[in-house]
């Protein structure tokens, strides 16, 4: 039986509608991601599934006895109080009668008459309603999330108050855990502690994330958000990607025929007198059909459209750094830091929140000084620089105005262009473009500092954190202009995939002002790393987490196959082949429009079905990889 139903629910916002008719049905054990552009209302959706937003129309139900928490996108930021007291509050008014009961406890030695007969009083309640057993969950919830119960919230940092807002959701033991970018302010480390803690979570969970790692590695069915209609895909991020390709295809493919027909049609009517006074009225009722159903048809919007040139060339070295130190507020965060940055490199910064790693950026660009040490910086330098905190744009101007001064016409890399239709590239309607800053949302945003930041050549492109706020669609389209530029790159980045995909080497900050460089991206640092006897120094101080242990090395020279292996290798194919026509038919069936209204039973089981077929096939596919390279 389905935890959740959401039934044809209804949602605008003015004039434009967000959510046309939308269904869906969450299954106990499930990980569902909703994915969707910006704007397409997937917070919306879960604030209504919350009861924060109520819908126009439809109904949201949830199953009997089944209990539900949520982790906003921005939570809470304003408590007062402790650690503790913020996570008892998941469990309503027995939290805060916990939170009271622990409060009290540290001044009872001191305490009078009335502080006494109230302490009394919150113990019996508290017995009442089997309040220890709760309290026993706080705590090992706390200590799961290793958080510090007697801390101000207000002390925190924002990767460490989103790790008190998950503890306060878990304490309630909900059946179905809503999650709106869980990663959101946390670093790498933070993001793959998370991901793993979600994995073994027993709940059904539904969230909202922009992070592909984390949703490949989570996500057992997408729901996608697309012009008000929620569509459901069986499987991973990556069988949804193959799958969705395919979709599009035949819808572009569809919409051709419908235009061609439609066209026909239109030649039809407008022809001479003589056909009109001969004309077929049932064709003429069909044409009409045919008008309004193109006319309720809801174009999907362009994809973005960005582009950077790199200009002249640079000299051939970009930075040199000797013998560098530098703190901070009494923090080292380089200590005889030595780096050479050659013209092409592209080197990505990865460590916790606070490390420096913005901070390093700074150095070499010249924006601060070093304690000790020198920064040289190479000849013919032109630097684009993408500043996570968006200073470059004025809040109080339009869009347009924040390109170059309110002008129509632009010079884009040496081309004239008007302003709208250069904005258009980055996803802005008109309307969009003559808003001010401060009305735009934080994708919006990203968006214009690169549409800012692309307008001129430049050799030298450094990015801290670009992908913030970015839905899925402009983050790879990002990450084709990353890959195609030719100059000189310096990213930071808590995105994992992006690192993996756009650099040939990283630094890492390795705690009390150690940085260290690794050939490859964040996977390959995670492997050198786990085949390096751990040390003092190689062990992150600012984090209180690691990630994953990565798988361990390859041998450099691999027995060779067995008769046994043989054999083995020889009836995979015809293993994956059943498998893969297993999973197209289950796939399929899935896809159905009315799967879900089905026994939840039956629903349940075809769902199992699909997960297990779709493991057996990746491993028989990795057994076959790994046989046949032994074979070769």
């Amino acid at each position: 039986m389905a935890l959740l139903y959401l039934d044809d629910i209804h949602f605008s916002v003015g004039t434009r509608v967000l959510l046309d008719g939308v269904n869906a049905a969450i299954e106990p054990g499930e990980r569902v991601c909703l994915i969707g552009r910006n704007g397409e209302g997937k917070s919306t959706l879960l604030r209504i599934v919350t009861g924060e937003q109520r819908a126009d129309a439809g109904d949201v139900r949830l199953s009997p006895g089944a209990r539900l928490a949520s982790l906003a996108q921005d939570p809470r930021l304003d408590y007062s109080g402790t650690v503790r007291e913020y996570v008892s509050e998941g469990l309503g008014e027995l939290g805060a009668d916990l939170a009271r009961y622990h409060a009290l406890i540290e001044h009872l030695a001191d305490a009078d008459e009335a502080m006494m007969r109230e302490f009394e009083t919150l113990q019996q309640r508290i017995e009442a309603r089997d309040g220890w057993r709760a309290d026993q969950r706080v705590q090992a919830v706390m200590q799961r999330l290793g958080l510090p119960g007697e801390r101000p919230v207000a002390d925190l940092s924002g990767g460490w108050r989103r790790r008190a807002a998950l503890g306060r959701a878990l304490v309630s033991e909900p059946d179905i855990l809503l999650l709106d970018e869980p990663t959101n302010h946390l670093d790498i480390e933070g993001i793959a502690w998370l991901q793993d803690f979600l994995r073994d979570f027993r709940g059904a969970l539904l969230f909202i994330t922009h992070d592909r790692a984390f949703l490949q590695a989570l996500a057992t069915r997408i729901l996608e958000l697309d012009r008000g209609q929620l569509s459901s895909w069986p499987g991973d991020y990556a069988n949804y990607l193959r799958r969705k390709e395919e979709r599009e295809h035949a819808e572009s493919l569809a919409n051709a025929d419908f235009d061609k027909k439609l066209a026909i049609e239109e030649v039809w009517i407008r022809q001479g007198i003589e056909a009109r006074r001969t004309r077929n009225e049932g064709r003429v009722r069909r044409l009409k059909a045919l008008r309004e159903e193109r006319s309720a048809r809801v174009d999907r919007q362009g994809r973005a459209s960005m582009s950077l040139d790199a200009g002249q060339v640079s000299g051939k070295r970009v930075f040199e750094a000797e013998h560098v130190d530098l703190s901070l507020g009494g923090k080292a965060l380089l200590r005889d830091f030595n780096l050479r940055v050659q013209r092409g490199d592209r080197i990505g910064l990865i460590g916790p929140n606070g490390a420096g790693k913005s901070t390093l950026l700074k150095l070499l660009l010249g924006e601060i000084a070093p304690d000790a040490g020198t920064v040289e910086r190479g000849t013919q330098l032109s630097v684009a620089f993408f500043d996570q905190h968006r200073s470059a744009l004025d809040p109080e101007r339009t869009a347009i105005e924040n390109l170059d001064g309110g002008n129509d016409m632009l010079e884009i890399n040496g081309e004239k262009r008007h302003a709208i239709s250069y904005l258009r590239d980055f996803l802005f309607t008109p309307d969009r473009a003559r808003s001010k800053v401060s009305a735009l949302s934080g994708g919006e945003r990203n968006r214009l500092m690169l549409a800012k930041l692309f307008m001129q050549p430049a050799n030298l492109l450094v990015l801290d954190e670009p992908t913030n706020d970015l839905d899925l669609e402009a983050l790879e389209v990002l990450e084709e202009v990353v890959l195609g530029y030719t100059g000189t790159l310096l990213i930071v980045s808590h995105d994992r995939e992006f690192i993996d995909n756009t650099v040939t080497s990283v630094l890492v900050f390795e705690g009390e002002g150690q940085v260290n460089e690794y050939v490859g991206g964040y996977s390959d640092w995670l492997r050198q790393r786990a085949s390096a006897a751990p040390t003092a120094s190689s062990v992150p101080k600012a984090a209180s987490v690691t990630p994953p242990p990565a798988p361990a090395a390859t041998p450099t020279a691999p027995r060779k196959l067995g008769f046994k292996e043989q054999r083995e290798l020889d009836e995979l194919p015809a293993r994956i082949e059943t498998l893969e026509q297993e999973q197209a038919e289950l796939t399929a069936l899935t896809a159905s429009a009315d799967f879900y209204q089905g026994r939840p039973e039956a629903v349940k089981i075809t769902l199992e079905r699909l997960n297990a077929v779709s493991e057996s096939l990746g491993q028989a596919y990795a057994r076959w990889e790994e046989l046949e390279a032994r074979r070769g």
